[in-house]
């Protein structure tokens, strides 16, 4: 917990001050009290004496103090605050190596149902916009806040032949430009996550869109889905079918990911994907901010203070 004005803790002190100055008058009240020659007596007079309760409403009163003061002090708490506008692009890979059956029931299904929960995840004011690779790169879905037009769009993709992972990069970028500045022309953050689970054969090197998204400022974060184990069966016209490895290659998709600042994942399994894209989904649609929570602390001070009056009608029939 933190404070906007801390300085007004000080004022405690002057809590403390009243609760010594108690402590004093008490103990020079019990120095001065009438002594009682006979305990029988003193039932008499005294019956119902309270004792060391009598002392409760004054601690309650000091703790309702205190706790004002806090409250004035404005704390305050870490809380996560949806981003108001951003854009995240989806990159995913559609190759045919994403037919491999080392993720149950195999990665493109897997990959398809985690990308929808992602949609979920992000809060509706942040553009979302998903961009399809196989041997080239294509922008499914513009940058959008219509989430259903996402979802839609992942449900209806297919599977291609070769990869491109640097044009994937380049289509990204450019369907982010495609998002116009604010009313102040501030141009939004935005970040690509790419998922792939092969190596680039066709297009522009990775180098090449790695460096651009770098001098765009524009993070791409790179999901590495698939176990070494993948095998898939290639069937080439007027030739046998063949059983063909597909093993992930992650060294690529690290690489990308440090070069242009956004964060590398490994998932072997669709819980492990759905996993990272709850982690991206957490990094890229909220922000931590400081919420106040003065209320909390007036609304305790009203109960300590109804508590004190409480305790002094209860033992001295009066309100203090």
């Amino acid at each position: 917990m933190s404070f906007f004005a801390p300085e007004r803790l000080w004022l405690l002190i002057g809590v403390a001050v009243l609760a010594i100055a108690y402590v004093l008058v008490q103990g020079r009240r019990s120095r001065y009290a009438v002594r009682f020659t006979s305990m029988e007596l003193l039932d008499v007079v005294a019956p119902n004496r309270p004792g060391w309760r009598r002392h409760l409403p004054a601690i309650s009163f000091l703790l309702a103090l205190a706790t004002l003061v806090v409250a004035y002090a404005q704390p305050s708490i870490e809380d996560r605050v949806p981003r108001e506008r951003a854009t995240v692009v989806m990159a995913l890979d559609v190759s045919l190596s994403m037919e491999a059956d080392d993720v149950d029931p195999n990665r493109f299904e897997a990959a398809k149902t985690a990308a929808i929960n992602f949609v979920g995840l992000i809060p509706e004011k942040i553009n979302l916009g998903l961009v399809v690779f196989d041997g080239v790169a294509r922008v499914q879905v513009a940058p959008t806040t219509d989430r259903q037009l996402m979802v839609d769009a992942i449900q209806r993709l297919e599977l291609g032949e070769s990869t491109a992972i640097g044009e994937a990069i380049f289509a990204s970028l450019d369907a982010i430009t495609s998002v116009p500045p604010d009313e102040e022309g501030t141009i939004p953050p935005a970040r690509v996550v790419l998922m792939s689970d092969g190596v680039t054969q066709q297009g522009r090197p990775n180098e090449d869109a790695s460096e651009e998204a770098l001098t765009r400022g524009i993070p791409v974060s790179t999901i590495s889905f698939g176990t070494p184990f993948g095998q898939i069966v290639y069937e080439e016209p007027g030739q046998a079918p063949q059983l063909v490895d597909v093993p992930v290659d992650q060294e690529q998709l690290r690489a990308i990911a440090d070069v242009t600042g956004g964060t590398f994942f490994t998932a072997e399994s669709a819980g492990e994907l759905e996993q990272v894209y709850n982690d991206i989904g957490s990094s890229v649609g909220f922000v931590t901010a400081d919420r106040e929570i003065t209320h909390w602390f007036v609304a305790g001070a009203i109960a300590l203070l109804a508590l004190t009056a409480i305790l002094s009608l209860a033992f001295f029939s009066r309100l203090p």
